[in-house]
């Protein structure tokens, strides 16, 4: 089986930023951790720390839709914040309607306490963004 790039997937919220990375096989995605969005520059090193340290240029953002596929606020406010890493790495976008209800149900199944750690929701919203993509991409 073929090793492959991985991808880096952000759940970008104003406050955090949730981080998971493939697997070099494509199979499933794994948790990473919770970036403070204390200013973008600082997030923004946070995110090139993690494409360092993974060997990786490929960046999947969950795009949060309307649910009449339209973009609202925090869909734009994503688009712009990713804008500078576009030169230097190759951004995927994936629509993540949903995704936060998806990592809520997640947890709660774990019996994980999450309603006083958001970033829990963060980076489980990052899994399930780009679970779904690697599905919906299988080769």
């Amino acid at each position: 089986m073929e090793l492959k790039k991985r991808i880096i997937a952000l759940d970008i919220g104003t406050k955090r930023i949730g981080a998971a990375v493939s697997d070099a096989l494509y199979f499933g995605a794994v948790p990473l951790k919770v970036i403070e969005r204390k200013s973008d520059s600082y997030a923004l090193d946070e995110i090139k720390k993690l494409l360092a340290q993974y060997n990786t240029d490929l960046i999947l953002i969950g795009v949060p839709y309307n649910m009449d596929g339209t973009l609202g606020f925090q869909a734009k406010n994503c688009l712009k914040f990713i804008e500078p890493l576009r030169k230097d790495y190759t951004v995927l976008e994936q629509d993540e309607r949903l995704s936060s209800s998806s990592a809520e149900d997640i947890l709660r199944q774990k019996g994980k306490k999450y309603t006083k750690n958001k970033g829990l929701v963060d980076i489980a919203s990052a899994c399930v963004i780009l679970q779904e993509y690697l599905d919906s991409n299988k080769d």
